[in-house]
């Protein structure tokens, strides 16, 4: 019975010890590595709109097929919807798939008045997630003279909020050059107040 009881011991002093190092100063201690190499990501990537939090910056956000005054992030097969982050599982051979990026491809030329064949691929295909706020630059110029005329900006003015809302490849090596269609739509709204 002794030694059961001095196993029992040992082993709630150790769940105490555990509980404190996993359960409190781990957490801690990467929540202030977070905090102090990458504050902004760590806390959610948060984008403003006159000083208020207004999006994720990590987060493509739903612009209704109507709003001409807007850039468009890709397709997603989630709706934009974050609590349902998914692809469409629908594989290259699909027919399902193929139809989709066809009529998107034709509802894509038809709103920026181009020939089916200049829509980047961008621009039918949703990413895995769904939830991408990323587009090409090809893309982002597809929408630029579309969005210029609907907001009454300059085709420069515009081009300048593009370029400011393009990242590029980490060490020019890893990835591609992408602009943020959420960052950018928050620039837009805030020259448009």
């Amino acid at each position: 019975m002794n030694a059961y009881l001095r196993q029992l011991g040992t082993s709630f002093r150790f769940l105490a010890v555990a509980t404190v190092l996993l359960g409190v100063l781990y957490p801690l201690a990467v929540f202030g590595a977070g905090q102090a190499v990458a504050p902004a990501q760590a806390n959610g990537s948060i984008a403003r709109l006159n000083g208020h939090p207004a999006a994720s910056a990590l987060l493509a956000q739903a612009v209704p097929e109507k709003e001409s005054r807007l850039f468009f992030p890709r397709p997603s097969a989630v709706k934009w919807d974050p609590t349902a982050s998914g692809a469409s599982n629908l594989g290259p051979s699909d027919p399902a798939l193929a139809k989709a990026e066809t009529d998107a491809r034709a509802a894509v030329a038809a709103r920026e008045g181009v020939p089916a064949s200049a829509v980047p691929l961008d621009a039918v295909t949703a990413s895995a997630s769904g939830l991408d706020p990323d587009i090409s630059p090809a893309y982002a110029q597809l929408q630029l003279p579309r969005v210029a005329r609907a907001t009454g900006l300059s085709t420069a003015a515009v081009q300048q909020l593009i370029a400011d809302a393009t990242t590029n490849p980490v060490l020019g090596l890893l990835g591609q050059p992408a602009v943020n269609t959420t960052t950018l739509n928050l620039a837009l709204a805030a020259r448009l107040k």
